[in-house]
């Protein structure tokens, strides 16, 4: 999957946290491979593990089939632990189960990245299968310095770094009125399926005078408040120390 030059400077910001040449990392959701592949720049072997294992080809990078939640490593087992744009994705139920496993299978390392402050309700979708609200993109945790440092209990956070730039806030009244439009400006091209019923988003239908009208309404109401809105990072990327 190609990268766009935001995202290539969203990686390359995650990537500057690594201290140095080290033997082994573990990237968890390694998806098409492009970090895998940049951090065998910076680790001897990379091990690639996602959902469905990764089709990645390249000597130094080992691919394989597993979850953050259950990692079938034993303690220690990589010198980092790589995790980018996947804990916002983990059932919140779940969440701090896949956090305790990253920092059990770390040694020295932890390297996560996640959106920061992200309001979940700018551009949500409606899933026309279920007809379900759905987060943008599957996320379905809100992160911010506080709630990060939780997840990672007994170890130092040695540095935070903030990428990126917006204002993307909404109101109660203006979801609200998008949700009664039918969410027509959510991303329905998204690879994440639909949360609750696991079903591929389908397209909006042709939106009627009523829906046209919320849409309309709601646009207007957060267009009102954009000039309160504090511009904040998107993303936060965090690294994590286990050594004293």
């Amino acid at each position: 999957m190609k990268k766009s030059e935001k995202e290539k400077e969203r990686i390359e910001n995650l990537l500057s946290l690594i201290p140095g040449k080290a033997p082994s990392v573990l990237d968890i959701g390694a998806r098409e491979g492009y970090i895998s592949t940049r951090l065998a720049d910076f680790f001897d072997s990379v091990t690639a593990l996602d959902l469905e294992k990764p089709d990645i080809a390249h000597d130094h990078v080992t691919c394989v089939r597993g979850d953050a939640t259950s990692l079938d490593f034993p303690d220690g087992s990589f010198h980092t632990v790589f995790c980018s744009e996947v804990l916002e994705h983990i059932p919140p139920d779940l969440l701090r189960k896949a956090c305790d496993e990253i920092r059990r299978v770390a040694r020295e390392y932890i390297i996560i990245g996640v959106p920061y402050k992200q309001d979940l309700r700018v551009g949500r979708t409606t899933c026309y299968t279920c007809g379900k609200k759905n987060p943008p993109w599957g996320h379905v945790n809100v992160f911010d310095k506080p709630r990060i440092l939780s997840l990672f209990p007994g170890i130092f956070c040695e540095t935070i770094r903030f990428h990126g730039e917006n204002t993307e806030y909404t109101n109660f009244l203006s979801a609200l009125l998008m949700d009664l439009a039918g969410n027509p400006y959510g991303d329905y091209s998204q690879l994440e399926p639909c949360i609750h019923c696991g079903n591929r988003l389908k397209p909006p239908p042709e939106r009627n005078l009523p829906q046209k009208v919320c849409t309309r309404l709601a646009v207007s109401i957060t267009r009102m408040q954009s000039g309160f809105i504090r511009r904040h990072p998107i993303w936060m990327n965090i690294l994590f120390r286990k050594g004293a």
